[in-house]
C-alpha cells in the first residue's frame, strides 16, 4: 500500500526535478563580435559524445562562428564511437581546434585521432598524447591476426590525416599506433603532429588568429583575436550519462541495485525498494556496456549476495555471511581491476572493501533479527492483547467496549482505577475470558 508520506515524497521529487535543465540553455552572441564555440570533452569516449559535438557544430553553425575549440582529455574509448567523432569534426562546415586540455591531460589512445582530425591540433604544457595501440573490449591483448588488421586500419587513418603535417609527423602518428609510443607536448609540436602550444584558450585563440588553411577549395583565414567565447556546456542528461561511465560510481549502483532488489525480494507486497533496485541496475548496465571489464567478476559478485540470502536459513549464522563479503570484494576486484583492464576503468580498492564490509554488516543485522524473530515463542489469541493500546467506544465504569487491534472487544476496569470515559486511550493489563483489563493510558 502506498502511504501518504510515500506520496509526498514522491511528489516532492517530482517537484524538483521539473526545475532541474536536462538540456543546456541556449547560447547568444553579440551581432558585431567574432564569435569561438568552446566545448569540453572530459573523461573515456562515450556514445554521449556524438550528441554534444553535433550540438556544439550546430550552435556553431547558428552563430556563424569563426572556430568551435573542443578542449580534451581522454583515455581513449572505442574505434567505432572514436570512427564516428572523427567524421563529425571532419564534416564540421565550422573550423575545429582539437585542444588537448587543461595542463597535464591526455590525449590517449583514442583520443590521438580526434586531436589529428582538427583544422588545428593544439596541447597544453605538461599534456601528451599517444600510446594509441589497439585492445580489446575489455583492456585485453587482441588476437595476432585481428591485432595486425586493426592496427593497419588505424595507422591508414592516422597517414591520411597527418599527411598534410610532413613525414616525421606522419611517422610518430603511425608508431603511436604499431608501439603504443606517446609523446609529450613539446615532442608532437616539434615534428609538427600538432599546431601550437597554449597555456589556455585566449593562448590558443591569439596563436590561431591570421592563420590560413584552404576550406573547399577557398583560402581562410582566421580572425580570433578578441573573439567572443561562447561555452556550450554539456546538458543534465550528457553529463549524467557521463558520470555513469565512471567505475566508482558504476561500483556502487551496481552493489545498491543488487541489495535494494534482495531487499524487495524479501519483503514481497511493497513495490518501492524493487522499483529503485531495478533503476539502479539499469543505470550501472548502461555503464559496464561502455566500461572495459571482466565478466567474471559479476558473477563472483551475483554469488556472494546468493552467499548472504543463504545464512539466513544456514545452522553457522554468519559464516556464509563472512564467505560473501570476501567473494563480492574479490568480484569487484576482478570486474574492475583486473590487470588487464586500463587504468581509468578502475575502481577504488578502497570503496571495493569498504562496500563489501557495509553489504556485509547489514546482511549480518538481517541475519540476526531472522534467527531472533525464528526463537521468539509465538503469541497468539487473547494474551497477544496484554500491552496494547486501544480507544474506548463506550463508558467503561466498571465494564464498556474498547476498539483495539481493529476488533471491539467487552472490557473491565483494573482495581483502583478511575472511570474511563469515552474516546479516551486504554492499555490492556490484562485478559479475564473474553474480557480484557484496561486502565486509562
Amino acid at each position: 500500500m502506498i502511504t501518504k508520506r510515500t506520496l509526498k515524497i514522491l511528489l516532492f521529487t517530482l517537484l524538483a526535478l521539473s526545475f532541474i535543465p536536462f538540456s543546456s540553455n541556449p547560447v547568444t552572441a553579440q551581432s558585431d563580435a567574432t564569435v569561438v564555440i568552446s566545448m569540453n570533452f572530459n573523461g573515456p569516449l562515450t556514445p554521449v559524445w556524438r550528441t554534444y559535438l553535433q550540438r556544439g557544430i550546430d550552435q556553431a553553425v547558428n552563430l556563424d562562428a569563426e572556430l568551435i575549440v573542443v578542449e580534451l582529455n581522454t583515455p581513449g574509448g572505442s574505434v567505432e564511437l572514436m570512427n564516428n567523432l572523427v567524421q563529425q569534426i571532419l564534416a564540421s562546415p565550422v573550423s575545429v581546434a582539437v585542444y588537448v586540455s587543461p595542463q597535464g591531460a591526455m590525449a590517449a589512445s583514442a583520443g590521438t585521432l580526434l586531436v589529428l582530425a582538427g583544422d588545428y591540433a593544439a596541447m597544453s604544457p605538461g599534456s601528451v598524447i599517444g600510446a594509441a595501440s589497439p585492445v580489446g573490449s575489455q583492456g585485453e591483448d587482441i588476437e595476432a591476426t585481428m591485432e595486425t588488421k586493426t592496427k593497419e586500419i588505424l595507422k591508414a587513418s592516422v597517414r591520411a590525416l597527418a599527411e598534410r603535417r610532413g613525414e616525421d609527423a606522419v611517422a610518430l602518428a603511425e608508431s603511436s599506433i604499431q608501439d603504443a609510443k606517446a609523446a609529450s607536448a613539446n615532442e608532437a609540436l616539434a615534428v609538427n603532429l600538432v599546431d601550437f602550444i597554449a597555456s589556455d584558450v585566449n593562448d590558443l585563440l591569439a596563436q590561431i588568429n591570421g592563420q590560413t588553411f584552404i576550406l573547399d577549395g577557398t583560402k581562410v583565414v582566421m580572425h580570433t583575436a578578441n573573439a567572443q567565447l561562447v561555452v556550450v556546456k554539456a546538458s543534465f542528461i550528457e553529463n549524467l550519462v557521463g558520470t555513469l561511465v565512471n567505475p566508482n560510481i558504476v561500483f556502487v549502483l551496481l552493489s545498491l541495485g543488487v541489495q535494494a532488489i534482495l531487499i524487495e525480494l524479501s519483503h514481497p507486497g511493497g513495490w518501492v525498494a524493487g522499483f529503485f533496485g531495478a533503476i539502479l541496475l539499469a543505470l550501472a548496465g548502461y555503464g559496464l556496456g561502455i566500461l572495459p571489464v571482466n565478466w567474471f567478476g559479476l558473477v563472483l559478485i551475483g554469488i556472494s549476495f546468493i552467499l548472504f540470502i543463504l545464512d539466513i536459513k544456514a545452522p553457522t549464522h554468519g559464516a556464509l555471511t563472512i564467505a560473501g563479503v570476501g567473494t563480492f570484494i574479490s568480484g569487484a576486484l576482478v570486474l574492475f581491476n583486473s590487470a588487464q583492464t586500463p587504468v581509468f576503468g578502475r575502481v577504488s580498492v578502497p570503496l571495493v572493501v569498504g562496500m563489501g564490509v557495509f553489504i556485509g554488516v547489514s546482511f549480518f543485522i538481517v541475519v540476526m533479527i531472522a534467527v531472533r524473530a525464528m526463537k521468539t515463542p509465538v503469541i497468539t489469541g487473547q494474551s497477544a492483547l496484554v500491552g496494547r493500546s486501544g480507544l474506548s467506544v463506550t463508558e467503561i465504569n466498571p465494564t464498556g467496549i474498547v476498539q483495539l487491534a481493529g476488533e471491539r472487544w467487552s472490557a473491565k476496569l483494573a482495581e483502583g482505577v478511575d472511570p474511563i470515559k469515552v474516546d479516551e486511550r486504554v492499555e490492556v493489563v490484562a485478559t479475564e475470558g473474553l474480557k480484557v483489563v484496561v486502565k486509562k493510558r
